[in-house]
């Protein structure tokens, strides 16, 4: 809930996101405190055996500071494997929270940080021990309830331990109807050697304005591999980062975007390196419809003393409408000798050559360029690490296109 404790949160600076301008966007709600939300319990019919990851050990679904379905198995449990909500975390966890709660994402460095660390409401607290070596398969699915005018301010962190194998799957969704803000900020530690991979589809409603801040960072030869589908229907700041700070550490980014109708996305995508031989990619496609406008920012960045690091980008952006508006905005910062870096980035609309090549062989124009739509962003699909997440990302976007058809 939110409470009435006076900060100074909103003398802080916005967060800096690159040719998008965001700031009068209603993200930072603070005057629901009075008002009272008398909803009966909060139902789902969309999260059943079907729509579960198949190989999944642990499943979760929750709103707010309320789990609606959890399911770890005893012998992780006995293991040492920790999920849980933060009031049980702060019981029961304290020193593990101490230790890693604003450890990659400072607590109050700008106005949304600030006014995050006052008002969250929710989330949870995920740990993986040392040396476990089972890979752990989390699939969890987090609901904004917007059925009333209410916040949703969740915080999670998730920490693989020395050597740990973490698969964490998550789908954000909205409920309800009513217009809401979401702030949802997410810490990733990943230990000495440990490897992880985190898949999230995206897709809170059109009247949803959110901000969305993944955050990681590796110790020695640690992975952390992102794989992001970005298909909010509402105005969305996506802003993920990892930092590098172990030698040989290394991380994939990959994020997939449809914007549409009068929708405004802009999507920060940063590796920093500064570990010596660590690798960090960025590769983002992105689709927009109608007057939509998404920004693409690609920011690689290696620091003194990273030496022999490698950052490479990719983005692209493919407009279809002549009122859409796209940005691929590529920065490359080096400041260290000894290193590759590169990047690739356009902006433009359907491949004439391709559609041609399609329709040469009797396919209509619209099942054409769906075909090339599809195709351009197929590769980041492929980056999804289950059948089942592939085919629900492939089906909201199949819905998001279906203006071509």
């Amino acid at each position: 809930m939110l409470n009435k404790t006076t900060t100074k949160w909103q003398a802080l600076d916005w967060p800096q996101i690159e040719r998008v301008s965001f700031q009068d966007w209603p993200l930072l709600v603070t005057d629901l405190s009075d008002k009272t939300v008398d909803l009966p319990p909060l139902a789902y019919d969309n999260y059943t055996s079907e729509t579960s990851v198949e190989d999944s050990q642990i499943r979760l679904v929750y709103s707010g500071q309320t789990f609606l379905e959890k399911h770890i198995p005893a012998h992780l449990e006995a293991a040492g494997v920790i999920v849980v909500d933060w009031q049980e975390a702060t019981v029961r966890f304290p020193e593990l929270v101490k230790e890693y709660l604003y450890s990659v994402i400072p607590e109050k460095a700008d106005r949304v940080l600030a006014y995050h660390r006052e008002y969250f409401d929710g989330g949870g607290f995920i740990y993986i021990p040392d040396h476990y070596e089972e890979k752990v398969v989390i699939d969890c699915l987090i609901l904004q309830d917007s059925r009333a005018a209410q916040t949703c301010n969740l915080r999670s962190v998730i920490v693989a331990g020395v050597h740990a194998r973490l698969e964490y799957i998550e789908r954000l969704q909205t409920i309800g109807e009513v217009a809401n803000s979401a702030v949802i900020i997410t810490e990733v530690v990943a230990r000495a050697g440990s490897q992880i991979k985190y898949c999230a589809i995206d897709s809170l409603a059109a009247k949803t304005t959110a901000y969305i801040k993944r955050y990681a960072r590796t110790e020695n030869d640690a992975v952390v591999n992102w794989a992001i589908g970005a298909m909010n229907d509402g105005h969305t700041i996506l802003d993920t980062d990892t930092y590098l700070d172990g030698k040989g550490s290394e991380s994939q980014l990959a994020i997939v975007a449809i914007a549409s109708q009068d929708q405004v996305q802009g999507i920060d995508a940063k590796v920093v390196n500064r570990g010596h031989y660590s690798i960090g990619n960025i590769l983002q496609h992105g689709v927009i419809l109608d007057r939509a406008t998404l920004t693409f920012n690609g920011i690689g960045l290696i620091e003194k003393n990273a030496k022999h690091a490698d950052a490479q980008q990719e983005s692209r952006v493919m407009m279809l409408s002549d009122e859409a508006r796209g940005d691929a905005n590529p920065i490359l910062l080096i400041e260290e000798f000894e290193v590759t870096a590169g990047h690739a980035a356009s902006a433009g609309q359907l491949d004439e050559q391709q559609l041609y090549y399609l329709m040469s062989r009797g396919l209509p124009r619209q099942e054409a360029e769906f075909l090339v739509v599809r195709g351009f962003l197929g590769s980041v699909i492929q980056e999804m690490p289950s059948q089942l997440v592939r085919d629900q990302m492939v089906a909201i976007i199949d819905r998001k296109l279906a203006s071509l058809m």
